[in-house]
């Protein structure tokens, strides 16, 4: 072999090899760090989720038509305003309930990303009904979705207060 070869080919390896030391890094860094969790607001979400084409999946179907208000024009009296993570890793986070759809889940366009081993990419979800009450369905998890220490299998309306349980995650409606 000529010497240009067997340069270039040490350059080849040499090259091969950084690659190697910089993805074991990489893989290292993510394992020790995690991912990292940001808490988002509800109308930063709600945003995004505008300008993006709705998704028909058979785990991620759209909620049925949505009103702010029930009929009657009034808010009801003892109707939730904001949705509290009072257990698990995004404990004190608070998402103001605004007639949208919240998810619930490890994917990273979630409304409320979990970064729990518990919990699967889209695990759950929260939406007002046309009467204004709010309700939690479990997305086909593995783990799934807890209602009060009940097992969700069908879509069910949350009573205020009411503990609602994804992994070591807790979330409760309140006023």
């Amino acid at each position: 072999m000529s010497e240009l070869t067997l340069t270039v080919m040490r350059l080849g390896f040499l090259a091969v090899l950084w690659l190697f030391v910089i993805v074991a890094v990489q893989v290292i860094r993510s394992d020790l760090f995690g991912t990292r969790v940001t808490q988002r607001s509800a109308q930063r979400a709600g945003r995004r989720d505008a300008g993006r084409p709705q998704q028909q999946t058979a785990a991620r179907q759209a909620p049925p038509p949505q009103r702010q208000q029930p009929a009657g024009g009034r808010q009801r009296r003892n109707a939730p305003t904001k949705l509290v993570v009072t257990e698990g890793t995004l404990t004190g986070t608070t998402v103001a309930l605004q007639g949208q759809t919240i998810t619930l889940g490890r994917a990273h366009d979630s409304t409320i990303v979990l970064d729990d081993d518990y919990a699967s990419s889209r695990h759950a979800r929260i939406y007002p009904d046309r009467d204004g009450q709010w309700i939690v369905e479990d997305l086909g998890s593995t783990n799934g979705t807890y209602l009060d220490r009940t097992r969700l299998t069908t879509p069910t309306p949350i009573p205020l207060g009411a503990p609602i349980r994804i992994g070591k995650t807790v979330i409760e409606l309140r006023k």
